[in-house]
């Protein structure tokens, strides 16, 4: 048996008056994700334990079989692990973000004005950070380069007690309310005041402002955590796999549960990511013996956050007509019994612009199992009419092994 997880980062919705008063998910064209639905398993699962904030986080960790209430130290520990960073115990890693913000105001009064500084390339955020970290950056305070907008700070020897906010959740609101809290929060706060003086006069920013393009012009940290021991997937299921995503979190994730990790060419985690290209990694993985794929693609969340009505409803389409069709179609040629989980890690309303932690729906199709025959859609309320809920969100995954049910 073949398993392949696919998970569209951010796809539940609030029904939007533009829509008619649907969700994205139930007004996008998505024969393929409803097909899935109507034949096999729909339900609701609940990702986002109680306690725990509804992130990306804590729900892809559930999705991927375990438990946050037990695991989850912080985000920035397993987006360390994707970038070769390894924690001490004494370290706390933290989220730098590059972002943008409103230029004229005192740093506590400006404005968040794209957290993701307008999707900047990885190669101008990499002259950015190195900057920072030459001005900033000591025995104690450890910079690294990720993706885009996506940093890594690490404080050796750091305390515990934060009080960060992710900048995403923020988009268009002034930032005095949000800076960092805690008994050691100034020096955090410092490092970010400083880098918008570093950063406003860099020449990659005033290449970008010549462009019309927003700047990079301060870091904004956020994200902090310890290293995680958690067991890996082959000992918790007996089956050796891979995970194929384009965000350092969710790689994260994988390494610490002993995945392979899978690198597309052309996969940015956005509306322009390389669909085709993820789903023949997909295949060819199962094809040289792997038995296990967790497949994520986070556009439909970056258009969200951007309140991309459109552009999120574009993303649900190309996930539906590049991913579940093509995945679907070469499973169904291959000659394996397979099984398909789709699902959305969490909610991410276009309505608010950040996560929401209210079950989402999931679907599970078997090769090897009798065809439901129903007019069921795979969408939110579709969802929540069939009565069937799993609580504990981690528990989807074995639900979705015990391929003998």
């Amino acid at each position: 048996m073949k398993f392949i997880v696919i998970v569209g980062d951010g796809m539940a919705d609030y029904p939007i008056e533009k829509f008619g008063y649907k969700t994205a998910l139930q007004f996008a064209n998505t024969p393929h994700f409803d097909r899935l639905a109507a034949e096999g398993e729909l339900g609701l699962v609940q990702t986002i334990p109680d306690g725990l904030p509804p992130g990306s986080d804590t729900a892809n960790l559930s999705v991927m079989g375990y438990d946050p209430l037990k695991y989850y130290t912080g985000r920035s520990p397993f987006e360390a692990a994707s970038l070769g960073v390894d924690l001490e115990p004494d370290d706390v890693s933290f989220r730098c973000n590059l972002v943008t913000l409103s230029p004229d105001e005192p740093y506590r009064e400006k404005t968040m004005i794209d957290y993701c500084s307008g999707e900047i390339s990885t190669e101008e955020a990499a002259e950015l950070i190195t900057a920072v970290k030459n001005k900033l950056g000591s025995k104690i305070f450890d910079f690294h380069t990720g993706f885009r907008y996506r940093h890594l700070l690490v404080w050796h020897g750091a305390p515990d007690d934060w009080r960060l906010t992710p900048p995403h959740d923020i988009s268009g609101q002034k930032i005095g309310n949000y800076l960092p809290a805690g008994n050691a929060a100034s020096k955090l706060l410092e490092m970010m005041e400083l880098s918008y003086t570093i950063l406003i006069e860099h020449p990659v920013n005033l290449r970008r402002i010549e462009k019309g393009l927003n700047p990079a012009n301060s870091i904004w940290i956020w994200g902090n955590g310890r290293k995680p021991l958690i067991p890996h997937f082959s000992d918790k299921y007996n089956l050796q796999g891979s995970v194929i995503s384009a965000v350092d979190l969710i790689k994260g994730i994988g390494l610490f549960a002993g995945l392979n990790l899978i690198e597309v060419e052309g996969a940015t985690g956005d509306i322009d990511t390389n669909y085709s290209g993820k789903v023949e990694a997909a295949f060819d993985a199962l094809q040289s013996g792997q038995d296990f794929i967790y497949l994520h693609i986070e556009a439909p969340d970056e258009c969200s956050h951007r309140f991309e009505m459109d552009n999120k409803i574009r993303a649900i389409e190309l996930i539906d007509s590049q991913v579940v069709k093509v995945i679907w179609e070469k499973l169904a040629q291959s000659g394996f019994a397979y099984s398909i989980l789709l699902v959305t890690d969490h909610a991410t309303p276009l309505s608010l612009g950040t996560h929401t932690r209210e079950p989402v729906p999931y679907a599970i199709y078997r090769s090897n199992a009798q065809k439901n025959s129903s007019t069921r859609s795979f969408d939110e309320a579709s969802a929540a009419e069939t009565g069937l809920l799993i609580k504990e969100g981690y528990r989807l995954m074995d639900h979705f092994m015990d391929w003998t049910n």
